[in-house]
């Protein structure tokens, strides 16, 4: 299975996005990680669909956008729209709605041809989004509490992480893909690579290296 980073623009300087972007093309990445946060969902509030608008036509890798938000079905249009190609959405901000709002938000993102997943943070178990193993083109499982870059990396999800690679197994999907996002690094991506992630979300470990090639090529291995 081939492994894959996405470094987060979370930790980019905002300032000067589009060059950030044009370099994370140069430099390796697989994926690049849009964390759009509300200040409702986590505190702080990031940027909305006009920003991936805005860097699609920057990059042909795939924009990997992580709603960390209240109510996502009410955005997955501008987010579809805009360019995404896979949008993931929090099972907990889902599941305070409805016991069904999960699938109908992951229906409604492939109806516009994009792929989904669903999150589940650190202190939610993995096990509440095996009903919808059938609709995800991704699981996303937090190693931090979301909301804020530059966090250390919580070994307890490594569990986490083996069991929804064992369940995609178990259901007929190996190959899904899963992702890992908070406090990865080249120090810990084999540990969690061994665990069953295929997918390593990275914002500080690449944005703040002298060299972000190597530092993409360090966390892939």
């Amino acid at each position: 299975m081939k492994i894959k980073v996405a470094p987060s623009i979370l930790s980019a300087n905002f300032a000067t996005m589009g060059e950030s972007i044009k370099k994370l093309d140069l430099c390796g990445a697989d994926l690049i990680h849009c964390d759009v946060m509300d200040g409702t969902f986590v505190e702080p509030i990031t940027f909305g669909g006009q920003m991936v608008k805005n860097i699609r036509p920057l990059t042909k890798l795939p924009l990997d956008v992580h709603l960390m938000i209240e109510h996502p079905k009410t955005q997955i249009k501008f987010f579809a729209e805009a360019g995404a190609d896979i949008i993931t959405v929090h099972f907990q901000a889902c599941n305070k709605i409805s016991p069904t709002y999960l699938r109908e938000t992951l229906e409604l993102i492939k109806s516009y041809g994009v792929k989904c997943g669903a999150v589940v943070n650190p202190d939610i178990d993995v096990e509440n989004i095996f009903p919808v193993y059938d609709l995800l083109d991704m699981v996303l499982i937090m190693s931090v509490f979301p909301g804020y870059g530059g966090q250390k990396f919580i070994p307890s999800v490594l569990d986490k992480i083996k069991k929804a690679r064992e369940y995609a197994i178990k259901v007929g999907k190996p190959e899904l893909d899963i992702e890992v996002d908070g406090g990865v690094t080249a120090d810990n991506a084999q540990i969690i690579k061994d665990a069953g992630a295929n997918v390593l979300v990275a914002g500080s470990a690449v944005f703040k290296a002298e060299d972000m090639a190597k530092a993409i090529k360090d966390i892939r291995g």
